[in-house]
């Protein structure tokens, strides 16, 4: 080791895993993931998107995370590599509410016989 020689107060420290940003649980080992990333009762307000000025386009059930991912990207001058982890939680919301809304229209379509609508 080339820091070997150096006094002792000089060497590194050895880097010990921080128990609380090493995850125990996935969140596809919960038994339920959606409540796990999407909390209903998380879901912002009115005034709370009016104040963030989001889009109308863009206020939904996944809003009380697109408030906090569009300030990072604020603060973080938009660089890619930074918000990650707030991208990811907007984009599985996303992507949650995508399936339920198949979903729902799966069983519309059941009730009809398997006809289509359009």
């Amino acid at each position: 080791m080339p820091w070997a020689s150096l006094p002792p107060k000089a060497a590194p420290k050895p880097v010990r895993p921080n128990p609380l940003l090493t995850p125990t649980k996935s969140i596809h080992q919960h038994p339920n993931p959606r409540l796990f990333v999407t909390d209903v009762s998380a879901e912002a307000t009115r005034a709370e998107m009016s104040t963030a000025r989001l889009p109308l386009a863009y206020r939904d059930t996944c809003a009380h995370l697109l408030i906090p991912l569009n300030k990072c990207r604020y603060e973080n001058y938009y660089m890619p590599f930074r918000c990650v982890d707030e991208r990811h939680g907007y984009e599985k919301c996303q992507y949650e509410e995508f399936l339920l809304r198949v979903k729902k229209m799966d069983e519309i379509r059941d009730s009809k016989g398997g006809e289509r609508s359009n």
